[in-house]
């Protein structure tokens, strides 16, 4: 068995890859990082320790990588013959791969009839149905036609947190412990294929809620709270009572969503958010508040991880007071490395302030929310300003 994976960075072969190594896949990594994609093939093997006591050390082999944009038709060749195809990229990444993507289909379709899967292992709700929008736009009717009859795009919810690090072997990595893989299995063309440690549900929409609404929304509270104290790492800021309170209130109130709209039990819910919060206070894992907090314009997004579940409880008449105070904090995350930070950042300087939620939430329909938002603002700001004032740490 043999798996296509695009993506070979951290999450790649720290999750995906240690994943598919398990159940006896073969991996080929592909990629443009030219020195992991160099020592993929020099090697064809590599280690993953998991963040954790024990530090536990798993060796993966019968690997090897292509660099796409060098030798794009190699890809072609590997998606022709493979079992797997899945992705680990970024999102915003697989429009970039898709055309690629949809030559290897393709090409393979008028050969090898054998049903394939497609899985976008993203941080997204929908990522492989959106890779196969992107794919299709490269495809004539006939091949559409064709990669209908034996191609899937299965979505898929991940999760598993990847430390900051920085080691001599480019391709070590490390991981925390816990992780998660669930399979929309409705959606997938070659059942036949289960993968052991993976987890396959006929409805992924509550899973990946679940994870959103929790996990990337819980991480992201402890880094714009952390922010606003004053921290520059998670570790820091997980120690301050302070921001636990917060991300504790958040994860109450998108649980209450849950509760609402998906057959979870309220325990265990509850035991789910302990373990989120108890996965944040990992001493082995070490993450940099700049890299979490990045990308504030995306975060703040209409169905992203803070204004999605905002409109729904509000729509259920649910509380989402500890949501809406996070929201605030975001537009006050300044970091000089960050693009999108610092676009925000103009934006403010720019434009009034009720134009800057317009765009950046998507919320045209919803003026008096718009307005909590702004009071929100306006009051992170207010503590923001008394801090500086007074020179105290917040």
């Amino acid at each position: 068995m043999r798996a296509v994976h695009f993506g070979a960075g951290n999450i790649g072969r720290g999750f995906i890859g240690e994943t598919l190594a398990a159940n006896g896949f073969g991996i080929d990594f592909v990629d443009v990082n030219e020195t992991i994609i160099d020592a993929l093939v020099e090697r064809g093997e590599y280690d993953i320790q998991l963040a954790a006591p024990g530090k536990k050390k798993i060796h993966i082999s019968n690997v090897t990588g292509i660099n796409n944009a060098k030798n794009p038709e190699k890809v072609v060749e590997a998606i022709k013959t493979t079992n797997m195809v899945t992705t680990a990229i970024g999102p915003k990444v697989l429009k970039i791969i898709a055309p690629l993507i949809a030559q290897a289909l393709s090409a393979r379709v008028k050969e090898n009839h054998e049903p394939l899967d497609v899985i976008a292992c993203e941080n997204m709700i929908g990522g492989s149905q959106f890779l196969k929008e992107e794919v299709y736009k490269h495809l004539t009717d006939e091949d559409k036609a064709e990669v209908d009859k034996y191609v899937g795009f299965p979505n898929a919810a991940v999760d598993r947190i990847v430390p900051i690090q920085h080691n001599e072997d480019p391709l070590f990595v490390s991981v925390e412990d816990f992780k998660e893989w669930v399979i929309d299995e409705s959606q997938m063309k070659n059942p036949k294929i289960r993968l052991e440690g993976v987890h396959y549900a006929p409805d992924l929409e509550p899973y990946i809620e679940r994870k959103l609404f929790s996990v990337n929304t819980g991480h992201a509270t402890v880094a714009y709270t952390g922010k606003a104290l004053g921290y520059e790492t998670i570790r820091e800021a997980i120690k301050d009572d302070r921001v636990v309170d917060q991300v504790t209130r958040v994860l109450a109130e998108t649980r209450s969503l849950l509760l609402a709209k998906w057959d979870f039990s309220k325990e265990e819910l509850e035991e789910y958010h302990a373990q989120v919060i108890n996965r944040f206070k990992n001493p082995y894992i070490s993450d940099d508040i700049a890299r979490v907090g990045r990308t504030p314009i995306r975060k703040l997004g209409y169905d992203e991880r803070f204004i999605r579940p905002i409109r729904e409880l509000k729509a259920r008449g649910l509380d989402y007071t500890a949501l809406l105070e996070t929201v605030g904090k975001i537009y006050h995350f300044d970091e000089p490395a960050d693009a999108e930070s610092q676009k925000l950042q103009q934006m403010l300087k720019d434009e009034p302030l009720k134009e800057v939620v317009l765009e950046t939430t998507g919320l045209k329909d919803d003026p008096d929310l718009v307005e909590e938002i702004i009071a929100s603002i306006k009051a992170a700001d207010q503590v923001k300003q008394f801090c500086n004032k007074f020179q105290i740490k917040n």
